[in-house]
């Protein structure tokens, strides 16, 4: 948890600096450094973390990596940074060379926001022409806070990440492919369930036909997955919970949830589950409100939604308990409110 704040934080600072970091040096003491300390390692112990590293590459002498990470007298990490504006796909080759002339088994290439770890996988001390784990920091997921934390000073250990870098790196690898085929399907993607539904001749005028069906199958089918998930995990110690005032009982058949309320619900999950587990932030529907609570509490409000009317509003409450409506045009909007729903959490003594 303490790794996951301090990620976050160092995020919410790139955010806030980015624009005013001109130079790759600069990006060094932002963002990297930052990074360094965060994994447990003491960015002013030269002995640990090796500014400029001398990396000789045969007969060219003096060649530096940007800087090395040392245990036991022995490079574990050597990591090569980029303004962060850079675009790390054309300095890989660089990185490439350094690897097999020291005896670490990982290489870092970042920009400060983007992070590309290698190893050797394919060919032993010669590293490995894509990343077994890359993250943007401005937008980590869980999995990804897991893989960071393996190369913590109090935890790194060379086999452990090693056996898990080939099943990241090929799980990395097919999520890709899973994204280009729900975005453009290939021929060979749509043909395979094409022939499955249709007995005609696969024309080029029906393989167009069927790209896009494939393609709206699909993502229709994990949305309504995405949605029954979410459902049963924050309605799931609904029954156990019980309510401390009376509440005023409502028509069912009135109450309609829509997509965009549902769609609203989501974002506001995504915001407050860097501090509660999902299944904590439960929605409630009713006639005049889309309530958003804390264990399914009605003392314990997170926010309020009002969008059934002719304008859009947010409900976010303060110490008081008093609701404050504020106007938005669509439900992306929620984002701007982040810090205050944020906030709203630390009302109830939970972090």
């Amino acid at each position: 948890m303490e790794l996951q704040i301090q990620l976050k934080a160092l995020a919410d600072k790139i955010n806030l600096l980015k624009d005013k970091i001109g130079t790759e040096e600069s990006t060094k003491h932002a963002f990297v450094l930052p990074f360094i300390n965060i994994l447990g390692y003491d960015t002013f112990n030269p002995t640990e973390v090796v500014p400029e590293f001398t990396a000789d590459l045969g007969l060219k002498k003096g060649e530096k990596v940007d800087y090395a990470i040392f245990q036991n007298d022995e490079p574990i990490l050597i990591i090569e940074c980029k303004n962060w504006k850079d675009n790390l796909s054309i300095h890989g080759s660089q990185l490439f060379r350094y690897f097999h002339v020291t005896k670490t088994r990982f290489a870092l290439l970042t920009n400060g926001i983007t992070y590309q770890f290698y190893t050797d996988l394919d060919e032993k001390n010669k590293m490995d022409q894509k990343p077994f784990l890359q993250f943007d920091i401005t937008n980590l997921k869980d999995n990804s806070i897991n893989e960071i934390s393996k190369f913590h000073k109090s935890s790194f250990n060379v086999e452990n990440i090693v056996n898990n870098a080939s099943s990241l790196k090929y799980i990395q690898e097919i999520r890709k492919q899973i994204e280009n085929e729900l975005t453009t399907p290939s021929s060979e993607f749509v043909k395979l369930f094409a022939n499955k539904v249709y007995g005609g001749r696969l024309t080029e005028k029906v393989m167009e036909e069927f790209r896009d069906l494939v393609s709206k199958g699909f993502n229709q089918f994990i949305n309504e997955k995405i949605n029954d998930r979410l459902n049963a995990a924050l309605n799931k110690e609904a029954q156990n919970q019980k309510e401390d005032i009376p509440e005023t009982i409502e028509d069912e058949s009135k109450v309609f949830t829509s997509e965009e309320e549902m769609e609203a619900y989501r974002i506001v999950v995504a915001i407050l589950r860097r501090r509660l587990p999902v299944s904590r932030i439960v929605c409630r529907d009713t006639q005049s409100y889309f309530g958003i609570l804390l264990d399914d509490n009605n003392r314990k409000p997170l926010c309020r939604l009002h969008l059934n009317g002719g304008k859009k509003y947010i409900g976010l409450f303060n110490g008081n308990k008093t609701e404050s409506r504020q106007a938005i045009q669509t439900v992306d909007d929620i984002y701007l409110f982040e810090k205050e729903l944020l906030e709203t959490v630390g009302l109830y003594g939970t972090e």
